[in-house]
């Protein structure tokens, strides 16, 4: 598992686990690719990096964040998505195929 510097150096997609604080309420959206609700919010890493984390909702519950609340995640780094870096599969694959995310608040995984 990288370090968050470590993904953004890979400058494609890669595996990052990290801290964070939230600085967003969480909104949902529709994916069209995936055709899954999604929750979406911003954070800020704990080295200072400001991201998107996308959450697919049908296949993990909902992460109750809240502004100001520490997280930690683990997930997929996208760092030059279109509208700033993002990490998603913040959850498990059903299929096996990826590998397993999750993200960790007040001591309860989601994952």
């Amino acid at each position: 598992m990288n370090s968050l510097a470590d993904g953004f150096a890979a400058r494609g997609p890669s595996e990052v686990a990290f801290g964070a604080t939230v600085v967003s309420g969480a909104h949902f959206f529709y994916g069209r690719n995936t055709h899954s609700v999604h929750e979406t919010f911003r954070v800020q890493s704990d080295d200072g990096r400001k991201l998107r984390i996308v959450d697919n909702v049908n296949i993990a519950p909902s992460v109750p964040v809240a502004p100001g609340d520490h997280i930690d995640v683990q997930g997929e780094l996208i760092p030059f998505a279109r509208g700033g870096p993002l990490v998603h599969w913040t959850h498990h694959d059903p299929r096996g195929l990826h590998q397993d995310g999750y993200i960790d608040l007040d001591g309860r995984r989601y994952a």
